[in-house]
């Protein structure tokens, strides 16, 4: 069995700062522009050739990217720009473990030194256990990024019904029927706030208590359904606060910093202040005012207030105006729902089992401690 060896960074790989390319200079093509963090857009020309590693470089440090087609790398990353024979596809996994917070420079905008990275020391397998690697590591990354394709879709399917229902009455020759009527939104569901326990206060917060939601857990997980953010509050800080305990199926929707953010309760929760959420009434359910929520965004948006950061008010969330159907097509809706909302469920616990194996596997197998062969998936 070939042995791990030791060498500088730049004889495992080399990186290349990427090229500079204005938004407005984009011209549409079919070749991804790729910055720091994400493609930016597509362009008619391409500089690498596929398959691509990218690592932000400026702004948003160490983000790393594959690309499977040849593409235009932004300015903010750097590139591998040579694999020296080595799997591109293990690169990218030896990048995201790769500590990159100690090699960045800049003083208002960190930076990602390249001459540094390549000076740095590291361990690398030979190319049979790279490719080995790679592909354990990949095929859980598949699953996850096919359980999310299958959730986008299961989406637009319930985001196109509910357009097709409630806005463009199309079943209904395209008028509101009768027995429907304009109302606010505090007529199909109670809106509650949130609360902030002390800070001070250690023993207000635990890692196991009563959830509790902040807009920032709902930007670190896109998930549709959240059962619990990053801090639990304990029953004392409950108590010494005006946190509210919100049902399961209640829809919670960030009122500020940013307006927007949206996610369904897995269980009984409650927030901080940064949230106007809404308890359905029983005969309306939690799907009509989930994508009526979703699909009003700037409606929403445009009713908030706010010198420092815009904010929609409990007051004004309350007289968001909206078409109130009868409860037979809202029971329709949330019985088409329903089995929909069961399987997207399922598939994100399913994606957060297979992420935390593969976070699990990942440092394990990048430094051997793990034998590649006794790993099956």
């Amino acid at each position: 069995m070939e042995e791990w060896k030791e060498c500088k960074l730049g004889d495992f790989f080399e990186l290349h700062r990427g090229y500079d390319l204005t938004k407005s200079e984009i011209q549409n093509g079919p070749y991804p522009v790729v910055c720091s963090t994400s493609i930016m857009g597509y362009h008619n020309e391409y500089k690498v050739k596929a398959p691509g590693v990218v690592i932000g470089r400026s702004g948003t440090l160490g983000e790393v990217q594959y690309i499977d087609k040849d593409f235009w790398p932004h300015n903010t990353s750097l590139f591998v720009s040579n694999f020296k024979g080595n799997s591109p596809k293990f690169i990218k996994y030896f990048l995201q473990l790769f500590g990159t917070g100690n090699v960045g420079g800049g003083s208002a905008v960190p930076t990602l030194n390249r001459n540094h990275l390549q000076a740095l020391t590291v361990r690398v397998p030979p190319l049979s256990t790279q490719q080995k690697i790679a592909a354990i590591l990949s095929s859980l990354d598949d699953k996850i990024e096919l359980n999310n394709k299958i959730n986008t879709n299961l989406e637009q399917q319930a985001g196109a019904l509910f357009k097709n229902w409630f806005v463009d009455f199309e079943p209904f020759g395209g008028k509101m029927p009768e027995g429907w009527k304009v109302g606010k939104l505090s007529e199909i569901g109670t809106i509650v706030g949130g609360s902030t326990p002390s800070k001070a206060k250690k023993d207000y917060y635990t890692n196991n208590g009563i959830a509790w939601i902040t807009p920032k857990d709902l930007s670190n997980d896109k998930s549709k359904f959240i059962s619990h953010g990053e801090t639990d509050i304990t029953e004392l800080g409950f108590e010494n606060s005006s946190a509210i305990k919100m049902p399961k199926g209640t829809v919670l929707y960030s009122s500020r910093a940013p307006i927007g953010y949206i996610a369904i309760a897995k269980n009984e929760v409650t927030t901080n202040q940064g949230f106007k959420s809404v308890i359905p009434n029983p005969n309306v359910g939690n799907a009509y005012i989930y994508y009526f929520l979703k699909s009003n965004f700037e409606l929403i948006d445009n009713m908030a207030s706010g010198s420092t950061f815009k904010e929609i008010s409990g007051t004004a969330m309350k007289n968001i105006p909206v078409v109130i159907p009868d409860n037979k097509n809202l029971l329709a809706f949330q019985s088409y729902c329903n089995s929909l909302f069961d399987e997207q469920e399922k598939l994100e616990e399913e994606n957060r089992t297979l992420s935390a194996l593969r976070n699990t596997l990942l440092p394990k197998l990048m430094s051997g401690e793990i034998e590649v062969d006794t790993v099956a998936v």
